[in-house]
């Protein structure tokens, strides 16, 4: 099949990347002339593990390209896919979509013959009834059927959730469209990926929901983090505990500094926008939001805790990413915590295996480092924020030998308490007794 991917960001690189693997025809557009030459050169714009490697594969066999002009890849597609970005909207937190809209008004223009119009941006419920009828009225004529189609993919993981889904939802009661959309992914039906089929308002509102209770996941676990260090307890077991439970799981029971990334804070707030504009109030939710916020600003007081005094300290700051296997910054947790860090008078060093070059556009002001040996050199304190696995297995004789005072506060609970004390460190961990 003929594929047109609107938007070349991460959830649009990676389903054309996967869309070509499976066989089908696939052009990715954006408006963005030098992302596409670099495209076209081989080089990705986000680090995304085996992505470049797919890229290039498919593009070698002719499955994939690149262009700036959606007209000649939307006439001849079975299916157009809008991948485009939506960002809280600046000031109230809602969805902006802007770019969505600009897509669908441009894509009724290049309509010919019958299409599949399909939303995989996260995008609010009835954002398809509009995206709609924007195309009829550009082009009354056009055979066209609008469906939703959200993504589920885990920055890090995402080629391998793309090609074994826990599920794929498709929203459309159109059975051409159903039977378009059932072509395109029937490549994984080896893989026996279950697709589910729903009204297009159902499939919109099931991205919300699933990224707000797995938000509320994090930050429940981490609420009873905190209350595990006043009572003496060790929150990883009590996540055991619990998620041994096979109505609760273990997955998202990690305590930590606050969740980040591009779609749950993002997700969350959009999600409780929805609700307000319906007379709802989802009152969880929005604590969610504000607990998480609050967790973040309260990393940098559990340093000083740690520390003491940090004014003209050096913190040695390893990890700046929201999560291991990506370079995305965006709400990261690093940024409240170095943020305050600073504020306090602390002088920081920062490390991260892919993250550095992002992490300069938010945190400017503070001294960048090769690797964490370096990173750590003459430091009063250092502070995991991020799991990468280069951090899993340090040489901690050589990071204490390196540093001025052995404190370590580990916000991801990488390492054990008695390991850490056998080698003389002062740590301090989330949820677990000091």
């Amino acid at each position: 099949m003929r594929i047109a991917m609107i938007g070349t960001g991460y959830v649009g690189l990676v389903s054309g990347a996967c869309f070509a693997d499976f066989g089908h025809q696939v052009t990715c557009v954006d408006k963005d002339a030098g992302k596409i030459e670099a495209l076209r050169r081989g080089e990705i714009p986000i680090f995304e593990p085996g992505l470049d490697e797919l890229v290039a594969s498919n593009v070698k066999a002719k499955r994939l390209d690149f262009t700036t002009d959606l007209t000649a890849p939307v006439a001849e597609a079975d299916a157009v896919f809008i991948a485009v970005g939506t960002p809280s909207r600046r000031g109230d937190g809602h969805a902006d979509l802007t770019y969505v809209y600009s897509a669908a008004r441009e894509i009724a223009a290049a309509l010919s013959g019958f299409t599949v119009v399909v939303t995989k941006s996260t995008v609010p419920v009835g954002t398809g009834d509009e995206v709609e009828r924007l195309i009829r009225e550009a082009n009354p004529s056009a055979d066209v059927v609008v469906a939703s189609n959200p993504e589920f993919l885990r920055e890090g993981a995402a080629i391998r959730d793309f090609k074994f889904p826990d599920r794929i939802v498709v929203g459309t009661d159109d059975e051409r469209g159903r039977k378009v959309l059932g072509d395109v992914y029937r490549p994984l039906s080896l893989n026996q990926a279950p697709v589910m089929y729903t009204a297009r308002r159902t499939a919109e509102l099931i991205k919300y929901a699933a990224n707000a209770f797995l938000a509320t996941k994090i930050t429940f676990i981490n609420e009873i983090a905190d209350l595990s260090e006043k009572v003496g307890a060790d929150v990883q077991q009590v996540a055991r505990g619990i998620g041994l439970d096979n109505r609760i799981g273990s997955k998202f029971l990690h305590a930590g500094p606050g969740f980040g990334g591009s779609c749950f804070p993002k997700d969350t707030r959009a999600l409780v926008k929805i609700a307000q504009d319906h007379d709802v109030q989802l009152r969880i939710v929005e604590a969610v939001l504000g607990v998480n916020d609050i967790r973040k600003r309260a990393m940098a007081r559990k340093v000083s805790n740690a520390v003491g005094n940090l004014r003209g300290k050096t913190v040695a700051v390893l990890g700046l990413t929201f999560k291991p296997d990506t370079d995305d910054m965006r709400e990261a947790p690093s940024i409240p915590l170095v943020t305050g860090l600073l504020d306090m008078g602390a002088k920081v060093r920062a490390h991260d295996p892919v993250g550095m070059e992002q992490a300069k556009k938010e945190l400017p002001e503070i001294q960048y480092c090769d690797d964490p040996y370096e990173c750590v050199k003459g430091a009063d304190a250092m502070v995991i924020v991020t799991e990468w696995v280069q951090y899993r297995a340090l040489d901690l004789d050589r990071i204490k030998g390196a540093m001025a005072q052995p404190v370590v506060v580990d916000l991801r609970n990488i390492y054990r308490p008695e390991d850490m004390a056998a080698h003389g460190f002062t740590y301090e961990s989330v949820g677990r007794a000091t």
